[in-house]
């Protein structure tokens, strides 16, 4: 495994409950908040943290659902082709809100 060293290293402390705090910097640097989700891996003497993406989760398809059964209570049932272009249109809405 290669690691590169591009900024000097922060020292945090584990919990007794066993939370580690990331710096602020590093969270603000990589856009971090509350309820991100990690995948946790590891290797010898290393913890790495991996930010995880997940668009799919099941409040977001509870949310695209909630959509669709809108609109076909008001123009009635959707081709397949509507579906998918109603899924798209929300994930361009939600990676907007993330950008913001």
């Amino acid at each position: 495994m290669v690691m590169v060293r591009s900024k000097k290293a922060d020292l945090t402390i584990l919990s007794e409950k066993g939370q580690v705090v990331i710096p602020s910097n590093i969270r603000s640097n990589m856009g971090l908040k509350p309820k991100t989700k990690f995948l946790v891996y590891e290797c010898d003497d290393l913890v790495i943290l991996k930010k995880l993406e997940d668009p799919d989760s099941p409040k977001e398809l509870e949310a695209m659902y909630k959509r669709v059964n809108q609109r076909i209570a008001q123009y009635g049932e959707l081709t397949q082709e509507d579906v998918e272009m109603e899924i798209q249109e929300y994930r361009k809405e939600k990676a907007a809100k993330n950008k913001k």
